[in-house]
This record gives C-alpha cells, structure tokens and sequence, in this order.
C-alpha cells in the first residue's frame, strides 16, 4: 500500500503542478514565477496535512521526487503552452484527476498516522484543494476550488470512501480506488452538467453564480 499511495502522490502532483503552471502562463508569469506556482499549486495541500499530522520534514521538501516532478510539470507547460491551452479537455481532466488522487492519499496517509476518520476525511479533503487555494491566492483571486462546481465536496466525497473503509476494515487499496473514482467521477459530472450547490441570496437579489473552470 505504501509503494501506492507514493505512486498516486507523485502522480497528483504532476497534474497539480500542471494545471499551476498553466495560470501562471495565461497570466504572463515569466519562468520563475510558473515553476513558483506549479510548485505551490502540486504540494501546498500536502504540506499543510503533513504538519497538522505531524509527518515531519513534511515529503514535498524532505523527497527529491516532489520537487523533480512539479520542476517536470512547470517546464513542460512553459515550452509547450500554447499546445496545453488548446487540449482544455484533458487539461480539465488532469485536473479532476489530481483532485481525486490527493483526497485519498490525504485520508490514507492521515489514516496511517492514527488519524480518526472522520478528521481523515477533513484531511483528504484539505489535501485535495489546499494547492488550489494557495495558487489562486498567489494570484490575488477567490479561490476557484471553494466557488466551482463541487470542487471541494468532490474532494471530501472521496476522502470519505477511504475513512469509510478504513472505519469498516475494508481493504485500504480497493477503497482508495472507489473513493478516486468517485471523486473523479462527481467532478467531471459536475463540469460537465454544471452542478453546483446553492448561492446565498444577496440583500440585493439573487448572487451570481460561481465562475466555471476554465
């Protein structure tokens, strides 16, 4: 289980650091500036669960791996960016897809550090768009993961499966998978439907609804 939840963890991070360094090139962030943001955007959210668990020196600066693969990431997106804009699809897809991979590996790895479930899940959840949020942040922008179409609730939806699991003393692997897919899937249904959930009304009237991802 171990050798899977690095693998799944190395490749979330990619597809973060991916869809990081793409905002930095659609804002016009020079080559420091998109590693800078592929870096936040594929590791914050691990950091963070990493310190609250107390898994120290946190592996995104402890493991050459992490470091090396958001580097991968930021590179290729800045040399072949233009390319990456047109495939939005995909992109929208790695993106679902890194989602789904931190929320479980998040909970898993809570999980293994004696973590109860429940605050597992919070962790899974926290693991999968705490990169969003710090990227966005850097960028002087709401969040996109706390406004879109169940972006966070996918997110918590996954981490649920393996603390579910993990509650029952199922199988951790088999859950991982279910609660990956899962999530995987309510984000694309979500993108794809434009589900989303309600709005607080404005004194004024009705409030907007979120931005969609782009």
């Amino acid at each position: 289980m171990d050798i899977l939840v690095l693998v799944l963890d190395l490749v979330g991070t990619f597809v973060f650091a991916l869809s990081g360094a793409m905002l930095g090139v659609r804002r016009r962030l020079d080559l420091f500036g998109v590693l800078v943001l592929a870096f936040a955007a594929a590791t914050a959210g691990g950091m963070t669960r990493d310190v609250l668990i107390g898994a120290t020196p946190v592996a995104a600066l402890s493991d050459w791996r992490y470091p090396a693969v958001t580097l991968a990431a930021g590179l290729i997106t800045f040399v072949w960016a233009p390319l990456i804009e047109r495939l939005q699809q995909p992109v929208r897809m790695f993106d679902a897809m890194g989602l789904a991979l931190f929320a479980v590996v998040g909970a898993q790895k809570a999980l293994d550090f004696g973590i109860a479930p429940p605050m597992a899940a919070a962790l899974g959840m926290l693991t999968g768009i705490g990169g969003g949020i710090a990227r966005d942040v850097l960028m002087a922008q709401v969040p996109l993961v706390l406004r879109a179409e169940l972006y966070a609730v996918a997110a918590l939806a996954g981490a649920a499966v393996v603390a579910i699991g993990h509650w029952l003393h199922w199988p951790p692997a088999p859950c991982a998978i279910a609660g990956a897919l899962l999530c995987f899937g309510l984000r694309m249904m979500a993108l794809r439907f434009g589900w989303q959930l309600p709005v607080a009304l404005q004194s004024g009237g009705e409030g907007e609804p979120p931005d969609a991802m782009r």
